[in-house]
């Protein structure tokens, strides 16, 4: 079979590989639709943390299930996807119902060689129903699942203010389901174009540019002087995160959506009298990939709203770099195999 295959920063070679064989306990999928994500896109520019080269990237995926073992209720030729994070079932994350932050978890094309491919063999117990979903909104369940997983560690309640800084696909996906978990959603990013896709596109009331010198007084009017009770860090950007502790109200969750290598800081006085909790999001649970897919059939989420680039597998090499450029307005490109 066909693979695309990292195998330095900034390079991509198209490699042939054999064919996966159906073994125990797994399935073979027929790989249809690939999503590119940030995952993608840095690992390329080398800086995606835990990461090692060479490596098949692609995890936002769904396909044809070909073959399987132990995969009760589905059937040979449906669509599926699945959940990328192949867990051991051991560990304590593992025992305490958080299989999406296990201690030897591994990320399916950034731990082990993912989707980039033909054919893909994965676990048959991570198998998603398609539920008649199409191939490329099921390519899209998993990034949206990430956003979605954020905002349910955040706990939002209705009518509460909830910025979510990073208007990338990540980010977008954040603000969704915070809007169907009932906040009023604030979205602040450095990229205009991308604020006013959220104002087009996802109907967000109310957008700050990052770099405007009035972003706290923009925030206290739009609350009415409280400050948002959730802030989320879609960016990953390290500036963004320390920034971030100041838009906090008083009693406020952060939650970390975005992956940063850094050390981050803030004033503990501040963080301390606000009383504030911080809290990371890693990955996404079944529950969250279950939750998208019924916003989705519900038309709560429209998911060709994100698909801005089209290429076929064997233009991805040539197209790929292009996608790191602002310029391009990628908010996501979708690979059909």
């Amino acid at each position: 079979m066909n693979t695309l295959v990292c195998t330095t920063p900034g390079t991509f070679e198209y490699q042939l590989a054999e064919k996966p064989v159906l073994s125990p306990g797994n399935a073979i999928i027929k790989i249809r639709r690939i999503g590119i994500c940030g995952t993608d896109l840095h690992a390329f520019e080398g800086t995606q943390p835990f990461f090692s080269y060479p490596r098949v990237l692609g995890h936002e995926l769904s396909g044809e299930l070909l073959e399987f073992d132990g995969a009760e209720g589905f059937e040979k030729g449906v669509a599926v996807t699945f959940i990328p994070y192949f867990n051991c079932g051991l560990c304590i994350a593992c025992r305490s119902g958080k299989p999406n932050c296990c201690t030897d978890i591994k990320v399916c094309g950034v731990h082990v060689d993912g989707g980039m491919a033909e054919y893909l063999s994965v676990p048959s117990r991570l198998l998603i129903h398609g539920e008649g979903l199409s191939f490329d909104e099921l390519a899209l369940v998993e990034p949206l699942a990430i956003g979605a997983h954020g905002v349910r560690r955040a706990a939002i309640i209705k009518d509460e203010f909830v910025l979510v800084i990073g208007a990338g696909p990540i980010g977008l996906g954040t603000m969704e389901f915070a809007r169907i978990a009932g906040g009023k959603v604030i979205a602040l990013d450095i990229n205009d174009d991308r604020l006013q896709f959220c104002k087009d596109k996802l109907k967000v009331a109310h957008v700050i540019h990052a770099l405007a010198p009035d972003v706290l007084a923009q925030l206290k009017e739009i609350t009415g002087g409280d400050m948002p009770t959730v802030v989320i860090d879609a960016t990953g950007s390290l500036k963004a995160i320390n920034n971030a502790f100041q838009y906090m109200a008083h009693g406020a969750r952060f939650v970390l959506i975005g992956l940063q290598k850094e050390h981050i800081s803030f004033s503990h006085p501040e963080f301390h009298k606000r009383e504030a909790t911080l809290m990371s999001s890693r990955n996404a649970t079944r529950a969250d990939f279950e939750h998208v897919i019924a916003s989705m059939k519900a038309g709560l989420v429209e998911p060709a709203t994100y698909i801005t680039h089209r290429v076929l597998f064997d233009q991805v090499k040539e197209e790929f770099k292009g996608w790191l450029d602002p310029k391009n307005g990628v908010i996501k490109a979708m690979v059909s195999v």
